[in-house]
């Protein structure tokens, strides 16, 4: 999906859904052995592309990703940070990312706050992820 794309997705009108990509489930086994969560819940789940979505709101198209780099406040949240076609940046705000664990009382929602104010240490190699089109009711 183009940028362009992605930016017409990410407007697609206020409501009560989440669109994104999950990861592979094959693949996210594999990089839980690669990268072990640092907090005790490992979540590893999702990359987000739009929050408040309208549920006529289409999905995205089936992407590889990389992981680039990563987010951790040393306090029970981390991230993986994610750029899709090229750009970490998510259409709307935010950064792409996983949220790879957290501790308990902690969030996902929160990974985003964890990496605009504490900044990502970027990886030497990027990690591709094969991310599939989901919606989150």
């Amino acid at each position: 999906m183009t940028s362009t794309a992605q930016e017409a997705v990410a407007n697609a009108g206020d409501g009560d859904t989440v669109i994104g990509w999950r990861l592979d489930e094959e693949q996210r086994r594999e990089l839980l052995q690669q990268f072990p969560p640092r907090f005790r819940q490992a979540v590893a789940d999702h990359v987000t592309l739009k929050t408040n979505a309208g549920r006529r709101a289409p999905l995205p198209e089936a992407v590889t990703g990389e992981i680039v780099g990563c987010a951790d406040d040393g306090e029970g949240v981390e991230a993986m940070v994610v750029a899709i076609d090229g750009s970490t940046d998510r259409p709307g705000g935010g950064t792409y990312h996983i949220t790879w664990s957290l501790e308990p009382g902690r969030e996902a929602k929160e990974s985003n706050d964890v990496i605009a104010r504490r900044g990502w240490r970027e990886f030497d190699l990027p990690m591709p992820v094969r991310l599939v089109p989901v919606r989150f009711d």
